[in-house]
């Protein structure tokens, strides 16, 4: 018994896939880019925050447990 094979009917079409994006998906990369890229020319508004003393000796405790 032989199997039919099934044909398309319509070709395949090779031209290009058409994928829209919305607005906010280049204006956030660009949004991003442009805060780093201020902060990087004027490091003196970019401050470090202030954490709670504990959490700072957690973390250099932790440093110094994985530095052994």
């Amino acid at each position: 018994m032989s199997a039919r094979t099934h044909s398309r009917p319509h070709p395949a079409t090779t031209g290009g896939v058409d994928i829209r994006l919305p607005w906010w998906a280049l204006a956030l990369p660009a949004l991003a880019f442009v805060a780093l890229l201020v902060l990087i020319l004027n490091p003196s508004d970019a401050h470090a925050a202030s954490g709670d003393p504990a959490i700072t000796h957690l973390v250099e405790r932790a440093q110094q447990l994985l530095a052994r």
